[in-house]
C-alpha cells in the first residue's frame, strides 16, 4: 500500500500545484510580455528587491572587527555563503554522481520549462528528479565526498570574513537539508542546520518534500530563537532574505555583483581539501552540462582510440597519434636516466600517484617497458594495459620478496602513496621500497582534466582510464628527477622512514604540493566509509 499512497500524493501535487499553478505564472508571463514588451511584473519584483536591500548595508561595508559581543550570525548558502546564482548545478551533481546519466540527462531536460516555473515549484522539481529512488547512503556519499569540493570553490570570500568572525552560526535555508548539512559541519564549524526535509520510505527518498514542506525562514528562524535575536544576519537581495535578517540586530546584504568578484582562495579554505569523489570535474550548469551530453558520443569514441594508440603502436608513434588526438604530453629528464648497475638489479622508479595511467606515462615517457606493482588493480585494467602488472599482497613480508624478485629481472615502478590523489598534496609514503633498492629515481607525475575525472573512491575502478581519455584536452606531466644519492638511501646508513620522508619532500618540492601524513585508509574512510580494501571476489 505504500507506493499507491506515494504515487497519489504526486499526483495531486503535479496536478493541482505545479501544473495549474506553472500554467497560470506562465500565462501571466506571456500576457505581461508578449513579444516585445518587457515583463513589468519581473521588473517591479525586481525594484520591490533593490529597495529591500537599500534598507540594510553591504556586507563589502561591514567592520565586525574583533568585537567579541557578536555571538550569532544567521545565513542561507544559497545566494549569501555561495556565489552561484542557482542552486542547479548541486542538484546536478547528486544527479550525475548519486544516480545515473540518465537521470542527469532528464534534470537538463526540465531546464527547457524550469524557467516559466516560480521559486518553490521549481525547487520541488529539481528535488523530485535529482532524488526519487536515490538511497540515503548514495545521497550520505555525494554530500560528504563530492559537494564540498564545489562549495568550497564557490564559497564568497567576504561572506565568509564575516561568517568566520562570529562564534555561533547558523544556517537556514530552503535547500534540502541532506546536500548542505554534512559540508557546513565538516569545513564551516557551523552550529545549526535547519533545512527541508525531504519524505523517505525505507532507505530511499520518494523525491517529495516532508509534511512540514519548504521551510519559510525567518517563520523558522523565530521557532528556532524564540523571543531571543540573533546577532548578525546575512542575506542576499530576496525579500525572503529581508525578512530572515530583519530579525537580528545587524544585518548585513550580499550582492550578486559582489559575490563574482570575491572567489574564496584555496589557502584561505577554512579547511584543506585533500580527498574529494565524483567523476565531474566542472561546476554542471545547464550551459557546461548540454556541452558534457553534446561532447560524450565523440568523448567515447577518442577515448578507445587514444587507448588502442597506447596499446598496439610503439613509443614513438604512440606519442605522436596521442598529441594527434589531443592528449598534451610533456616529458622532462626522461633522457638521462640511470643505466642499471653493477648490482645487476633494475631501476625503482618511485612516482606520486595522480591516476592509474601513471606507470603507463612513464613507461611511454622512457620509451621502454617497465613492470608496475599495484595494490587494487581492476581485471580489465589488467588486461589492457600496455605494461605488465603484478598485484601486491599487504603483506610485508611477502611484498618485499615480490618486489625483490622483480627488481632482479628489470626496472619497476611502484607508488608508495597507495592510492591516487586529486588535489596538490601527497600522502605519505610507504616505506617498504626504500628497503629494496640502493638505486632509486624519484618521478613526479601530474595530471590534469577539465570534464572527467580518471579516479575514483567509491564508482567502477574498471572506467578509470575510460573517463580519463574522454576529456577533451587531458595532459600528463611526467618529470624524472636525478637518482638519489647513495647517503640518503639504505645503503648510506639512513633509514627506511627517513629515506621515503626525503623522497616525499623532494617530489613534493618539484610539484609544488605539500606533504601530508594521510594514508589511504584515511581517504577511502572519507570517500567510501571503508578501508579501500577490493577483496579478490569483488573486483571487477
Amino acid at each position: 500500500m505504500v507506493f499507491p499512497v506515494v504515487f497519489l500524493k504526486l499526483a495531486d501535487w503535479v496536478l493541482y500545484q505545479l501544473l495549474a499553478h506553472s500554467c497560470y505564472r506562465a500565462a501571466r508571463k506571456m500576457r505581461n510580455c508578449g513579444f516585445f514588451l518587457r515583463n513589468q511584473t519581473l521588473r517591479s519584483s525586481s525594484s520591490q528587491q533593490q529597495a529591500a536591500a537599500s534598507l540594510f548595508p553591504s556586507v563589502t561595508k561591514s567592520d565586525l572587527g574583533n568585537n567579541k559581543q557578536l555571538n550569532t550570525l544567521v545565513c542561507d548558502i544559497h545566494g549569501v555563503l555561495l556565489r552561484s546564482e542557482t542552486f542547479f548545478p548541486y542538484f546536478m551533481l547528486v544527479a550525475f554522481e548519486g544516480g545515473s546519466i540518465f537521470r542527469a540527462f532528464l534534470l537538463l531536460l526540465s531546464c527547457s520549462f524550469l524557467w516559466v516555473l516560480e521559486y518553490e515549484p521549481k525547487l520541488r522539481v529539481m528535488i523530485f528528479i535529482s532524488f526519487c529512488g536515490l538511497s540515503k547512503k548514495d545521497i550520505e556519499i555525494v554530500g560528504r565526498a563530492v559537494l564540498p569540493k564545489f562549495y568550497l570553490e564557490n564559497l564568497n570570500l567576504q561572506a565568509y570574513e564575516v561568517w568566520s568572525k562570529t562564534s555561533s552560526r547558523f544556517v537556514f535555508t530552503s535547500i534540502p537539508r541532506v546536500m548542505v548539512e554534512g559540508f557546513l559541519q565538516e569545513y564551516m564549524s557551523v552550529s545549526g542546520v535547519v533545512g527541508t526535509e525531504l519524505h523517505t520510505i525505507g532507505n530511499r527518498f520518494t523525491g517529495l518534500l516532508s509534511s512540514s514542506g519548504l521551510i519559510v525562514k525567518h517563520r523558522a528562524l523565530k521557532e528556532y530563537f524564540g523571543d531571543k535575536k540573533p546577532d548578525v544576519g546575512l542575506g542576499s537581495s530576496s525579500l525572503h532574505d529581508h525578512y530572515l535578517i530583519s530579525l537580528c540586530k545587524g544585518a548585513y546584504v550580499v550582492h550578486k555583483e559582489d559575490g563574482r568578484n570575491n572567489v574564496m582562495p584555496r589557502e584561505k579554505y577554512p579547511k584543506p581539501l585533500i580527498f574529494h569523489d565524483g567523476r565531474l570535474a566542472f561546476l554542471p550548469t545547464p550551459f557546461a552540462t548540454l556541452t558534457m551530453f553534446l561532447w560524450l558520443p565523440f568523448g567515447i569514441v577518442v577515448s578507445i582510440f587514444r587507448i588502442l594508440v597506447g596499446i598496439c603502436l610503439p613509443y614513438r608513434l604512440a606519442i605522436l597519434w596521442g598529441t594527434l588526438s589531443g592528449v598534451q604530453l610533456k616529458f622532462q629528464g626522461c633522457s638521462s636516466s640511470p643505466h642499471h648497475s653493477q648490482h645487476k638489479k633494475g631501476v625503482l622508479y618511485v612516482c606520486t600517484h595522480r591516476t592509474l595511467l601513471d606507470p603507463v606515462f612513464l613507461s611511454t615517457a622512457l620509451c621502454k617497458p617497465l613492470t608496475a606493482v599495484t595494490y587494487s588493480l581492476s581485471k580489465m585494467s589488467e588486461i589492457i594495459a600496455p605494461i605488465k602488472t603484478v598485484r601486491l599482497t599487504r603483506d610485508r613480508k611477502q611484498d618485499g620478496e615480490t618486489m625483490q624478485k622483480l627488481l632482479s629481472e628489470g626496472d619497476l615502478v611502484v607508488c608508495p602513496e597507495g592510492t591516487t590523489c586529486r588535489e596538490p598534496y601527497l600522502l605519505r609514503f610507504s616505506s617498504l621500497f626504500a628497503e629494496l633498492a640502493d638505486e632509486i629515481v624519484p618521478v613526479a607525475m601530474n595530471a590534469h582534466v577539465s570534464m572527467f575525472y580518471g579516479t575514483t573512491a567509491s564508482g567502477l575502478k574498471w572506467l578509470d582510464p575510460i573517463f580519463f581519455f574522454m576529456n577533451p584536452r587531458p595532459s600528463y606531466h611526467v618529470q624524472i628527477l636525478g637518482k638519489v644519492p647513495q647517503e640518503f638511501t639504505c645503503a648510506g646508513g639512513k633509514s627506511s622512514f627517513e629515506v621515503a620522508n626525503y623522497i616525499q619532500r623532494k617530489l613534493a618540492d618539484a610539484l609544488g604540493f605539500e606533504c601530508t601524513t594521510l594514508t589511504r585508509r584515511d581517504k577511502y574512510l572519507m570517500l567510501a566509509g571503508n578501508e579501500g580494501v577490493v577483496h579478490e571476489n569483488k573486483r571487477n
